[in-house]
Order: C-alpha cells, then structure tokens, then sequence
C-alpha cells in the first residue's frame, strides 16, 4: 500500500506520526509513505520532499511575501502525487495548503483523500465545509462536536479522539525533581509558551517579555520557565536577553530528544501558571491540570480580518471543549503586558478555578479511550474498505 501524506507544522508532524504507527500496526500489507513531513513522520519512514517548516506560516498577511513559492511547492505535491499513484492522499491541518493539493489531485483522478484535522468551520469561515467536499472523501475530527459540520456536505468524518489524551504526562515526583535540578524548589513558577512558528514567537514573545518583567516587578519571587521549539529556540534566546532576571529557556539544542520531552513535560506538570499563545497547547496544558491565560496576536490587518470573520466568541480549545469561558483571554489589542499580567497573577491566586473545566476537556476528548492515532488509522482503512 502506498500512502502519500502532508503535514505542514509541528503539531500536524505529531498526529502524521501517530498515524503511520496506527497504520504499520492495523494494514496486513506493508505501507510506504512518501510526502511531506517533520522529523517525527521521517523517523517512521517517510522521506519529506522539501522541508516541513516552509509551510509554517500563519496570518493571512503574513503568507503573501511567500505566495508564489507555496504555490510551487503545491504543484509539486500534486505532480509526486499524479507520478506515484498512492492508495489515499492523507492531508493533515494546514488547510490553505493541504486543500489545494487535494483540487489538483481531484482534477487528475479519484484517488481517495482525506483531511486530518477538521477545519474550524464552527469559528470561521463556514463555507469552507462546503468548499472543500468536492476534494475530499473523509474527514478525520479531534473534537467531538465537528462530525455533524462535515456530513452536512457530504464527507465522511470519524471523531478519532484528540492525540493530547495519549501523550504521556509527568509526575508529582518528576516535577519535583525538576524544580530541584532548576533550582526552583518551593518558589512559584509561571510557564511561557510563546508558541513554535517563528511568525508567532516574534510577534507575541515581546508582549510576553514585557508581561514576565511586570510580573517580576509585582512578585519577585515567581519564576518563569520557557520550553523553545527547535525551529525558534535562537529567536527565544535572542529576544530574551536583554531582561535583568530571563527565564529559565529549555533549549531542544542542548540535548537529546527524548531529554528535551521529558523536561517539557516536568515543567508542564511543576508550573503553578501558564502564558501561552493560543492553540492546541491548551489542552497540553489541560493534560497536565496547569491552569492557563491565553494570550495571542496577529497583524493588524490580519485581526481586523479575522475579527469581521470570527464566529466565536473565545479561541481556546478547552472553552469551547466544554463550552464554559474559564480561562482567560487576551486577544488581539488585548493582548497587551498591562492587561495579561493581572490576569496571570489572578489565576496564580485562585487555581483551583480552572480544575473542574480541565478535567472535564480531557474526558471530552477521549481519555480513557483507545489511542486516536489508531481510531485514525482504523477510520482510514475502514474508508479504504467501504470504497
């Protein structure tokens, strides 16, 4: 069986790799897999046609300067496509990519394609359901009220479960050990995750500079702590520097991969707070029962966009999980030093607020459930079959 896949980001590497373990472990035949992907997907076997982090671009102002380079590297995804003849094209996330190989590779023949990650039709742009249809056979959903919004056109879609309920979480004991090893001890620490596209971590990290030092200057004795993705952890380092007191920065440079993952997940589990960009890191943080505040931005022009288009009225994947507003936003013009580190400060007093509603996102979302890289993977075949 032959299996061409795309992932354009990290978090879509994550679920693509998932996936091809599901796959190796349910096919009785044996799969390749070609495509496009990041360092996860290619220790499973798949050669990445060009480098994933090209495709990691957000905001719709931002993606102009790279325009006609993205649609190159979409033509040439659909060429390998037509030239290799897989079984299924599976597309993961990165709709504005992803779906536009799909047209191409619809308007050369019938291979079967399905989209991983259903688009957020609920929050914005609601015709993309429809729009999309006519390219793709099935949708592969992590929440678990998308399905309806994709039968409504016709597509297949299986709730396969979110890939945050089966990643492992740290221990009491390994956040201890590593507030020791960080000399952190009883000291209350805040966690800082600015993001992982370099396009989001230069435009939020300063606001979160200037946060952490307002902090600083309120509660002298809080500490921070700043996991760097790979792609942007000398971007990190940079615009930290210049603070008197910076944050202790885990840098995936210094040591192993698996190292690295487990020091992540003991910061996760060790900080009493967490600012994070806006995304799927809060239900990592859920994962970990760490309350949060949500804080993010785009251009101006972009928020001025997005802000005639939303549909919603909250960004954070655990709100809307549960459809409470628990945890606090800071968004667009709100997201300002001045306004997020009161918010910061009100969590890290009241805690216990946001620990019903964690919970209860993690149940929603499949804890307890079978791994979702193998509901995706079963879904897929079981598509595979019923055509």
């Amino acid at each position: 069986m032959k299996i061409y896949m795309i992932a354009g980001e990290l978090s879509g590497d994550k679920l693509g790799v998932s996936l091809m373990k599901g796959l190796k472990s349910l096919s009785e035949d044996k799969i390749e897999f070609h495509g496009v992907g990041g360092p996860l997907m290619s220790s499973e076997g798949l050669q990445s046609q060009f480098p994933m982090d090209e495709l990691s671009v957000i905001g719709l102002v931002e993606i102009l300067p790279k325009y006609f380079h993205l649609k190159r590297r979409i033509q040439e995804c659909a060429d390998a496509i037509a030239a290799l003849k897989p079984d299924v094209v599976i597309t993961i996330d990165s709709p504005d990519f992803c779906l536009r190989v799909a047209k191409l590779v619809r308007e050369q023949g019938d291979t079967r394609t399905v989209h991983y990650v259903a688009p957020s039709v609920w929050a914005w742009r609601p015709g993309r359901a429809a729009k999309m249809a006519p390219m793709i056979d099935q949708v592969l959903a992590l929440l678990p009220f998308e399905p309806p919004y994709m039968e409504a056109h016709g597509m297949r879609c299986d709730f396969v479960g979110h890939p945050v309920v089966s990643e492992p979480v740290a221990t009491e004991e390994e956040a201890t050990a590593f507030r020791a090893e960080q000399a952190i001890d009883a000291a209350p620490l805040a966690l800082v995750l600015p993001g992982s596209r370099r396009s989001e971590v230069s435009r939020l990290l300063p606001t979160f500079v200037e946060t952490m030092e307002l902090l600083q200057s309120e509660r002298p004795e809080l500490k921070f702590v700043l996991p760097a993705a790979a792609p942007v952890a000398e971007l990190v380092v940079e615009l930290t520097s210049g603070m008197a007191n910076p944050p202790i920065i885990l840098d995936p440079r210094n040591v192993d991969d698996a190292t690295f993952a487990t020091q992540k997940r003991a910061a996760f589990k060790a900080a009493n707070v967490a600012l994070a960009a806006s995304g799927t890191v809060s239900l990592e943080l859920s994962a970990s029962s760490t309350p949060m505040v949500i804080a993010y931005d785009v251009s101006w022009l972009s928020r001025k966009i997005f802000q005639r288009m939303l549909k919603i009225d909250t960004l954070t994947l655990a709100n809307l999980v549960t459809d409470t507003r628990e945890i606090p936003e800071f968004l667009g013009e709100n997201c300002r030093a001045d306004l997020i580190a009161p918010g910061v400060l009100g969590v890290l007093d009241q805690p216990t607020k946001q620990q019903k509603i964690v919970n209860q996102t993690m149940e929603l979302l499949g804890r307890g459930a079978e791994d979702p890289g193998i509901r995706a993977a079963r879904a897929v075949l079981d598509g595979l079959k019923a055509r």
